[in-house]
């Protein structure tokens, strides 16, 4: 997800997206360790999704 389109997202909007890309990363985590995950980048791609989301949360919170 794009920086520019969770900027763009209220800051309720934005903790449920958080939630939501934390359960998203909870079922790469039991595919991985089952041997059913077919793409690892996903693995990294999601956590980077979620230090992004709770960045611009955090800067709105600061505005």
């Amino acid at each position: 997800m794009k920086a520019k389109e969770l900027r763009e997202l209220d800051k309720e909007a934005l903790a449920n997206k958080i939630e939501e890309i934390e359960g998203l990363q909870l079922k790469l985590r039991f595919q991985k360790v089952s041997g059913q995950l077919e793409n690892p980048s996903r693995m990294r791609s999601t956590r980077r999704d979620i230090a992004r989301a709770k960045t611009i949360l955090t800067e709105k919170g600061n505005a």
